[in-house]
């Protein structure tokens, strides 16, 4: 039954739209990138190859998922919250 459910784009955007909630519930970008390789592969299942296998499917997100998770890092990364870093103590 999941093997057809796979080759479904809507499938996936619904995927992508819970997985989107839970990170608004659970912060921490980790859902975040998991709900945008499900948001990439709607478009993929949708456009580019709609009879995909359950293991082709679920590595292809897998790889999306980890790109997503990547790219995320990288840039949130670079924004700082403006908090100074202390180095040494004042009472020294």
């Amino acid at each position: 039954m999941m093997a057809g459910l796979v080759g479904i784009w809507w499938v996936w955007l619904a995927v992508a739209i819970a997985l989107g909630v839970v990170e608004v519930l659970a912060p921490g970008f980790i859902f975040l990138g998991f709900a945008l390789g499900a948001l990439v592969m709607a478009a993929v299942v949708g456009f580019l190859a709609p009879g995909l296998t359950l293991a082709l499917a679920l590595a292809i997100f897998a790889g999306l998922s980890l790109l997503a998770w990547i790219v995320l890092r990288l840039v949130f990364r670079r924004q700082s919250s403006g908090a100074r870093r202390v180095l040494h103590d004042i009472n020294d």
